[in-house]
C-alpha cells in the first residue's frame, strides 16, 4: 500500500491511498489543477481513480469536489450526513448524477482490493468521519479533524503501518493570536482540531512496532508551523508511558500545498 498527502493543511486537504491495482483519494479540498498536478507525479491519470473518500462537507475538504467529479466521474464515498452537506454545498456546483455513494462508519466496505473501515470523528460537521484502508495484510489510516478522541478513536487506529495524524494548532499560539475569540473556542472545543500535543498523547496510544511511518497533518496556516509541530509530538512520545523516544520515529509533516515523499508498506 501507499500513501501520500498531495496538500494537507487549514486552506485544502487531499490523500492519495492506493495498491497496485486500486486508486483513492481521501477528500478533494484543493482545484483540480492542483489534484491532478499531484497525480501526475505518483503517474496516476484521474480516471484512473477507484474512488474518492470524504470526510466531511467542510470547504477545505471539498471545494475541488465539484469540478473533479464533473470531469472524471469518479464514484465518491461520504456518509449520509457528510452527503447532505455536500448536496447543500453552493460553491461545488450539480453533482453528476449517481456518483454520490452513501456509507456508514463502522461499516467496511471494499473497492478493488482495498477494505475502507470508517470510523466515527468528533468534528462540527454534520456526519463526519475517519478512514483506516487495508491491503494485503498493512493497513493505513487518515486521522484527521478530530476535536478529541477516546478510546474508540485508539481501538479504529490499533495496528497500523502508517497513519496521516492531524496536529492543527499550537494552543499558545491559538490563544496569543488573532482569531476572534468564537473561532478560537471552536477550534479547541470537543469538535473542533487537535492541537499539536494533544496529537502527540494519540500517537503514544496507537504507537507500536509495525508503525514504521507516520505524517502529521492539517496544520493551522496561521496557529503552527512544521517544526514546532514536529517537536512537539515528538516530545509528547519521549514523554509519554510507552516504551518509545520521539527521536526514534519516521515522522514527518504533511506540507501544505506540495506533494509529501510517498510512504509504501
Amino acid at each position: 500500500m501507499r500513501l501520500c498527502s498531495i496538500a494537507s493543511g487549514s486552506s485544502g486537504n487531499c490523500i492519495y491511498v492506493g495498491s497496485d491495482q486500486t486508486h483513492l483519494l481521501v477528500d478533494t479540498g484543493i482545484s483540480k489543477k492542483k489534484i491532478d498536478a499531484g497525480l501526475k507525479e505518483l503517474d496516476i491519470k484521474g480516471d484512473e481513480l477507484k474512488g474518492i473518500l470524504i470526510t466531511h462537507e467542510h470547504s477545505d475538504h471539498i471545494q475541488g469536489l465539484g469540478v473533479f467529479s464533473r470531469k472524471y466521474e469518479i464514484p465518491i464515498y461520504a456518509t449520509p450526513g457528510t452527503i447532505a452537506g455536500i448536496r447543500s454545498y453552493g460553491p461545488l456546483g450539480k453533482m453528476p448524477e449517481g456518483l454520490l455513494n452513501p456509507i456508514h462508519t463502522d461499516e467496511s466496505f471494499t473497492l478493488g482490493d482495498i477494505t475502507i473501515d470508517p470510523f466515527r470523528i468528533s468534528h462540527d460537521a454534520n456526519e463526519p468521519s475517519g478512514y483506516r484502508m487495508n491491503c494485503g495484510g498493512k493497513s493505513v489510516a487518515v486521522a484527521t479533524d478530530l476535536g478529541i478522541y477516546d478510546e474508540y478513536t485508539v481501538e479504529k487506529l490499533q495496528n497500523l503501518d502508517a497513519v496521516l495524524l492531524e496536529a492543527n494548532h499550537d494552543i499558545h499560539m491559538l490563544e496569543v493570536g488573532s482569531y476572534p475569540y468564537y473561532l478560537k473556542r471552536r477550534v479547541m472545543g470537543d469538535k473542533g482540531h487537535l492541537s499539536n500535543e494533544l496529537s502527540g498523547r494519540l500517537l503514544c496510544d496507537i504507537l507500536h512496532d509495525n508503525l514504521k511511518h507516520i505524517v502529521l497533518g492539517h496544520l493551522s496556516k496561521e496557529n503552527n508551523y512544521a517544526k514546532l509541530a514536529y517537536e512537539t509530538v515528538k516530545l509528547e512520545v519521549t514523554l509519554g508511558d510507552n516504551d518509545y523516544r520521539g527521536e526514534d520515529l519516521d515522522m514527518a509533516v504533511a506540507n501544505r500545498d506540495m506533494i509529501s515523499e510517498i510512504i509504501t508498506v
